[in-house]
This record gives structure tokens, sequence and C-alpha cells, in this order.
């Protein structure tokens, strides 16, 4: 099942600075074959199921491995089966609509 989730991880114990594990992250995310796409407070993602869900899994085991002793992860998402759509295709549908 095709799903696209909108993650935000934050590790807490680390200092101010996140910005390493964020790129450790998006790492994971490219390793997986998936294409993430940061925004200012997240990332958004979209693959198969198992593929998404075990990345995310894998960045939690990898920013754990840097030293995180704790993570505060908001996830949202997104599967629908009524016609094939990617994170692209619902930024044009708005675009559309503010150009009409």
């Amino acid at each position: 099942m095709h799903v696209i989730a909108d993650l935000c991880l934050v590790p807490l114990g680390v200092g101010v600075s996140v910005s390493r594990y964020v790129a450790a992250c998006q790492e994971v995310f490219r390793e997986a074959g998936l294409e993430p796409q940061m925004h200012a407070y997240g990332t958004n993602v979209e693959g198969e199921w198992e593929e998404v869900f075990g990345a995310i899994r894998r960045c939690h085991e990898v920013v754990h491995g840097m030293g995180a002793p704790r993570i505060s992860c908001t996830l949202k998402f997104g599967t629908r089966t009524d016609r094939s759509q990617t994170r692209a295709d619902k930024v044009q549908s708005v675009e559309e609509k503010l150009g009409q």
C-alpha cells in the first residue's frame, strides 16, 4: 500500500542543534530508496508502507545510536485506495486552484 507521511523527529537530551540528526535520517531515507523532502519542521516521505515505516524505525535506531537518550516523534500519514496520488500531485492541485 502506498503511503504519504510527514515526520518530525526530535532528539531530546542532545543540546540545541539537531541538524546532524536530521541529516542522519535523510540518509536513512535515501538508503531505503525513498526521496525525502525536508521542510522547516519535518520531512515528507512517500512510498510503500513497509519501506516508509521501516525507514522511520531505522531513523529512531540511528538517532538513538548517535547518543540521543530520548526521541519525540510526530507522524502524520495517509493512504488512499480510490486512486494513485503522490505528494507532488497534492501540491499541484492546490497550486492550480491558486492560479484560477
